[in-house]
């Protein structure tokens, strides 16, 4: 059944997830890969595919629309802030890189795009990042199952453990950010509030957002 649904739906699975933000289904997909039901090659060629076009859409994204995408949620108007402050000071090493810090894999692209890097540039550097991340990570969780088969003999048998645990991993990374998203909109929103408070009983003038 496992083998049938990836068959079908397995590297368009592969394709959608990185396309939006997938280091996990990645790292599950190289590591099927090494069980035998996907074909490693096949993996780093879907992601790279998957990955670059996500960061070339939020690249476009953010030179049209990169101030009102990141007013969208308090954290990506901080993120995007410092980010822009990187990429200024070392926007190549930037714009190679930022897939291997986890949590900006959205807002850099925009960032990137939003500080006027030039498009040609990205269009190059960018597929360079992307063909090594997917490589790299898809060959790391290829060589963890190889590790694993060496510890516990046949890993066959304990499969389904190790993509649950996989997948309780991811989803937990998520659910984590999720809740500090939460927890950083409730304080923007509190500091706005008491600027608010400030002003009124100083009297002094609300800006043109307020």
């Amino acid at each position: 059944m496992l083998q049938q649904f990836l068959h079908d739906f397995g590297y368009f699975a592969l394709f959608l997830g990185t396309f939006f933000e997938g280091e996990t289904i990645l790292v599950l997909a190289g590591f099927l890969a090494f069980r035998g039901y996907m074909d490693i090659n096949m993996v780093v060629v879907v992601a790279f595919c998957g990955s670059y076009a996500g960061d070339q859409l939020w690249y476009f994204l953010g030179r049209k629309h990169g101030r009102k995408l990141l007013a969208r949620k308090p954290r990506w108007q901080l993120m995007g802030d410092r980010a822009l402050e990187h990429i200024r000071k070392h926007p190549d090493i930037w714009v190679l890189s930022f897939r291997f810090v986890y949590g900006l894999r959205t807002v850099m692209p925009v960032a990137i795009g939003l500080s006027g890097y030039p498009p040609g540039r990205y269009l190059l550097l960018n597929g360079i990042g992307a063909a090594i991340w997917a490589a790299a990570l898809a060959a790391a969780a290829y060589h963890f199952g190889a590790v694993l088969e060496g510890m516990l003999g046949s890993i066959k048998k304990y499969e389904l453990w190790v993509l649950g645990a996989l997948l309780i991993l991811g989803v937990g990374l998520w659910l984590r950010r999720r809740f500090k998203n939460a927890r950083l909109a409730k304080q923007v929103y509190a500091d706005e509030q008491a600027l608010k408070a400030k002003r009124a009983n100083t009297g002094e003038p609300k800006t043109p957002i307020e």
